[in-house]
């Protein structure tokens, strides 16, 4: 699930990258206001990529589980106290 979610991350802020390079490298020369779109959209795919890479799957552990029985008993056991 790691490499899934790290591949997106990485196709998403890539396809970030090319959008934004192409726009003020070779699409500004026929038109600006195309390049500013696209720059637009450039701007919006960081925030999702990160969303997408930090996801979790449903395989995944939550972030306080360690594994360990008596010590994930202990954790939940503190929480029922506060």
């Amino acid at each position: 699930m790691y490499a899934r979610r790290r591949r997106a991350y990485f196709i998403l802020m890539g396809a970030c990258l090319t959008l934004f390079i192409t726009a003020w490298a070779f699409v500004r020369l026929w038109s600006v206001p195309v390049a500013v779109a696209m720059c637009v959209v450039a701007m919006a795919i960081p925030p999702f990529a990160a969303i997408v890479a930090n996801r979790r799957g449903p395989d995944d552990r939550w972030w306080d589980e360690t594994g360990d029985r008596q010590s994930d008993e202990w954790w939940r056991e503190l929480d029922r106290r506060s």
